[in-house]
């Protein structure tokens, strides 16, 4: 059977140079088609001309979650909207969604990005992959899928949840592969051993990502499932979606795909270079993207390139996991989540005090997130019950994600003359 089907094999020199043509028509592409970004490049002094090395976009703005909150409800739109096929949408810091939009080419090249993380997880046309992530706005799903049906393998789209349709269909269909957050890889694995089928599970993969997972986690559904290997995977919104990087079986850092992306790793505070092989903050410049194109785009993840070839031999660049925000993001059960959002809910509970904290912790394999939340200084106790429930149901809809809640007495939760610590994240305290 063929091999490298979707991988880039280019050696350093055709890949800078496919960089730099990448850059200069994103440049391009973005001052004559997009009113934000001519402005944005306008305001620098910066011509559709003015790139001429790689090391040019040094000079080049930078683009913030805030420029696409402004451009709502499709930011940084660069091509007529009759040629926009589709739009995908993450959590934003405010009630507003982010929205990105796509053409028929940004589809394709998504379909290819996951195409290569099959390919590079060591998958063949003759396996069966079970997608047991989200649908909908959500890049997930969708994104998990056209990979699959793009590397021609058998596509099983379950979507999350469901334990039992999941399970029957993985015995029943022969799912070699998986593709789920951490958290439901371990479920799975749990439910296979508590009923038995071991025997009936030809499972022997797993395409994993969404949220923060522990290495005992990891070694916990990988040994329940008897799995030949797991694989963390990278993405978001703005990047298409999943599958901008994946590891291989090295497991040395993921593998991205630098001839879609051009990464940056900066200080976050004075957005300068980090040394090679520092930590930073991930700043990406898109190479081909169409409807919504990325100009030096802050992503707030923090990880580092990683010098050096992998021990497998691919001449594929590679970044480490993500390490965490730069900001406050939380990632719970593969939404993302802002305090600044809980924040904007509670504004409208006048029985509530000013103070909350949020605790997230994994029990089961399940991870959970109980919000404890000050009664204001003049409310009695005994309408704890229904407030618990307003705000809950509140909060529900708003973040798409049940919240468990906690009233406490006023001047409970701990003071700081500093930040006050918001979130504690307990999950890999296992």
């Amino acid at each position: 059977m063929a091999t490298h089907r979707f991988l880039p094999h280019l050696p350093a020199e055709t890949l800078a140079a496919q960089q730099l043509a990448g850059l200069k028509w994103t440049v391009r592409h973005a001052f004559a088609n997009s009113p934000a970004y001519r402005a944005k490049l306008e305001a620098a002094g910066i011509g559709p001309d003015d790139i001429s090395t790689l090391d040019d976009i040094r000079t080049l703005p930078f683009t913030t979650v805030n420029d696409l909150r402004e451009g709502y409800p499709l930011p940084l739109l660069s091509v007529p909207e009759e040629q926009v096929v589709r739009i995908h949408a993450s959590s934003g810091t405010t009630g507003k969604r982010k929205i990105l939009a796509y053409t028929q080419k940004d589809v394709d090249t998504f379909a290819l990005q996951m195409a290569r993380c099959y390919e590079i997880a060591g998958l063949t046309p003759m396996d069966r992959i079970q997608i047991a992530v989200g649908y909908g706005l959500w890049t997930a799903g969708a994104g998990f899928q056209l990979g699959s049906e793009r590397f021609g393998a058998l596509t099983v789209p379950v979507g999350p949840g469901n334990l039992e349709m999941q399970l029957q269909l993985m015995a029943d269909v022969g799912t070699t592969c998986l593709c789920s957050t951490a958290s439901m890889a371990l479920l799975m694995a749990e439910e296979v051993e508590r009923n038995g089928l071991q025997e009936q599970c030809r499972l022997r993969k797993v395409i994993f990502g969404a949220e923060t997972h522990s290495p005992k986690m990891r070694r916990s559904f990988e040994e329940k499932l008897g799995l030949e290997g797991s694989y963390d995977i990278a993405g978001m919104t703005e990047m298409y979606g999943p599958g901008t990087a994946l590891e291989c079986d090295a497991h040395e850092g993921l593998h991205y795909w630098a001839d879609l992306f051009i990464i940056e790793i900066l200080d976050p505070e004075t957005l300068q270079p980090v040394p090679e092989g520092e930590v930073g903050e991930m700043v990406v410049t898109s190479l081909c993207k169409e409807a919504s194109p990325l100009i030096r785009y802050r992503t707030r993840d923090l990880s580092r390139l990683i010098p050096g070839t992998c021990s497998c031999g691919r001449m594929i660049p590679r970044h480490d996991h993500i390490l965490g925000r730069s900001d406050d993001m939380i990632i719970f059960r593969g939404v993302n989540i802002y305090p600044g959002q809980i924040s904007d809910v509670l504004q409208h509970f006048p029985e509530a005090g000013a103070e909350y904290q949020i605790v997230l912790t994994r029990q089961e394999g399940k991870d959970h997130l109980l919000l404890k939340l000050e009664r204001g200084a003049d409310v009695l106790a005994g309408n704890d019950v229904q407030l618990s429930r307003a705000v809950g149901a509140a909060l529900h809809k708003k973040l798409m994600a049940r919240v468990e809640m906690e009233i406490v007495d006023p001047g409970a939760l701990p003071r700081s003359f500093g930040k006050s610590k918001r979130v504690v994240d307990m999950r890999d305290q296992e």
